[in-house]
């Protein structure tokens, strides 16, 4: 398959990221490894969506900390973002909106209807602009000229995206500008398939499982229409977990399970360790940290009374 016959994928995850931890991070890059090895996908990018702090989870620190904790977790990375937007609402925001939100926000980026899982677009999404000279994908970023073009189309995207929402805010301020903003002309482009997939755990996936955990109608949505790929953790038997879900049996064929990293140790790890390892002054929270997140923790003192 050509780059352009590819789907073109962007990740998001959704969690508490309460810290985030160098598995989240892996996760990222372990699932589009995978995805690039199918031959059949290009993930262009990757979005981290904190929960709102009226999730209610006990012990769960301010977003403020925990959207600068992410921020600090990938600043290293040119591909993964993070987004505040769920952050800022109101109330508490489903997966099931999250998605919809970066869908929409999406439309208005590209000006086309991305595709679900089961109706391809075949309608122009992104890419470059037809019938014209295309200029370069970055403009003044000399240093970027080596990178891989899934890389460029989310620099575009992400630079269009700028214009309507947070996108690598800085450290000490989050700015979020209303959605409504004037974004110009929208330009056509020439036609790539673009698709939001949600990437979690397969805690997550054991979740919708949970009677009354989660409304059909979200799981309809989030497993049919957007899909999702899953890294498994803790020896999890996947296609056991599928097995007790009548929709996730329905939709297996739109759950990507990424192969080849349950021995990994980073599939071992999680916030929740990663607290009790701060709590008891444990050196091996530097295996499950990155330092930048340690650093503000520590200056923020964070975690380090225990809180559920």
């Amino acid at each position: 398959m050509t780059e352009a016959s590819k789907t073109h994928v962007i990740l998001l995850s959704c969690g508490s990221f309460n810290p985030v931890t160098k598995g989240h991070i892996h996760m990222f890059e372990k699932a589009r490894e995978y995805l690039h090895k199918t031959g059949r996908f290009i993930v262009i990018g990757g979005i981290i969506s904190p929960v709102h702090d009226s999730y209610g989870k006990p012990g769960l620190v301010s977003s403020r900390h925990r959207l600068t904790m992410c921020q600090l977790a990938v600043q290293s990375s040119d591909w993964i973002r993070v987004d505040p937007w769920e952050c800022y609402q109101d109330t508490w925001q489903t997966t099931c909106s999250v998605l919809e939100h970066h869908r929409d926000l999406m439309k208005r980026v590209t000006g086309c209807i991305l595709s679900n899982v089961n109706t391809p677009s075949t309608t122009p999404v992104i890419g470059q602009p037809q019938n014209q000279t295309p200029p370069p994908v970055y403009q003044n970023h000399s240093n970027m000229n080596h990178k891989p073009n899934a890389i460029k189309l989310w620099g575009k995207i992400s630079e269009s995206l700028g214009k309507i929402c947070c996108v690598r805010p800085h450290m000490e301020r989050f700015t979020f500008v209303d959605e409504n903003a004037n974004l110009g002309t929208t330009v056509r482009y020439e036609e790539i398939e673009l698709r939001i997939l949600l990437l979690c755990g397969s805690d997550l996936l054991e979740s919708f499982c949970i009677p009354g955990l989660w409304k059909d109608s979200d799981m309809e949505v989030i497993v049919g229409d957007f899909g999702i790929v899953v890294v498994p953790r803790d020896g999890a038997d996947t296609e056991r977990i599928m097995n007790h879900s009548s929709i996730l049996r329905k939709y297996k064929d739109n759950i990507i399970v990424v192969k080849d990293v349950m021995n990994h140790p980073m599939s071992i790890i999680s916030s929740t360790k990663s607290r009790l390892a701060l709590q008891h002054g444990d050196g091996h929270v530097v295996d499950y940290l990155s330092q930048p997140v340690i650093d503000y923790i520590l200056q923020s003192q964070l975690y380090i009374k225990a809180s559920g």
